[in-house]
């Protein structure tokens, strides 16, 4: 069996200046289904890092429309193109997102990208919309997407089956919804935002911004059962330290696995 590895690319919010916008992927055997992509042109700084070749990632799923998920897309669409133009490139590329999102993503592009790389939309880069509760296989793996039932802008979220057999779910970047139940109770791997600690949340204003503080990321967690908790889509300002102070308020709430990664952290999962 392949090893099944998570790779953290970014663990930031929108604002973050001192690590990337958060996204990630998870590698099985040489290649790679990335989720998210960041809001600019460093998600190919944060590839090159963890050494994922553009050219082993055939699948992305986009989780909204926000600038720090969605923008790095737009980099990849154009790099990618233009490794297909040059036959760099093997095989097809797979854009997964719910299909509010296809409009906006064909427009930015279009408006950005050269027409000759525009045009392999549709020829070898393919979108594939996706309905709330809907199931596609990515990389050998059953992926369900869900609507996490945003206040903000329609978002999806999707849980998995591991090739070890353990559940991975992903909640997008706001808080848990009881929505999200049937796919996150009980899950080996649950992926939450933090927006900043408890103590902090005048500073921040997490609630404003419908964000959860590391108190209800961990709350969420301990009631669901979740074996490991994954904390990410933080504030950056007391980056060195983050680690630490995430780790110490959120065991006052869970009692599993807690990880507060850094970017480009590799979790085998």
């Amino acid at each position: 069996m392949d090893k099944e590895t998570l790779i953290i690319l970014g663990t930031g919010n929108a604002t973050v200046t001192k690590c990337f916008n958060t996204c990630f992927a998870i590698q099985t055997g040489e290649e790679y289904f990335l989720v998210d992509t960041g809001g600019g042109n460093g998600i190919m700084t944060q590839l090159e890092k963890a050494q994922i070749p553009m050219e082993a990632i055939h699948e992305i799923f986009i989780s909204h429309e926000h600038t720090d998920h969605l923008l790095g897309l737009i980099w990849l669409i154009r790099m990618i193109a233009t490794k297909m133009k040059k036959g760099q490139y093997e095989g097809n590329l797979y854009i997964f997102c719910h299909e509010d999102l296809v409009d906006t993503i064909l427009t930015i592009t279009k408006l950005t990208v050269q027409k000759k790389f525009y045009q392999m939309i549709g020829e070898r880069i393919f979108f594939q919309p996706v309905k709330d509760g809907e199931a596609r296989e990515i990389l050998g793996y059953r992926v369900q997407f869900f609507d996490i039932q945003s206040t903000k802008a329609k978002q999806y979220g999707f849980t998995l089956q591991l090739k070890n057999g353990k559940k991975f779910t992903f909640l997008g970047d706001e808080p848990y919804c009881e929505c999200e139940e049937p796919y996150a109770k009980d899950a080996d791997w649950l992926l939450h935002e933090a927006f900043c600690l408890y103590r902090d949340r005048e500073i921040y204003k997490p609630y404003e911004k419908h964000h959860a503080t590391v108190k209800e990321a961990c709350e969420d967690g301990e009631n669901l059962g979740a074996k490991n908790l994954i904390l990410y889509h933080t504030e950056d300002k007391n980056l060195e330290n983050r680690r630490k102070l995430y780790t110490e308020e959120g065991r006052q709430y869970y009692h599993g696995n807690l990880i507060v990664p850094e970017d480009l952290e590799r979790i085998i999962l």
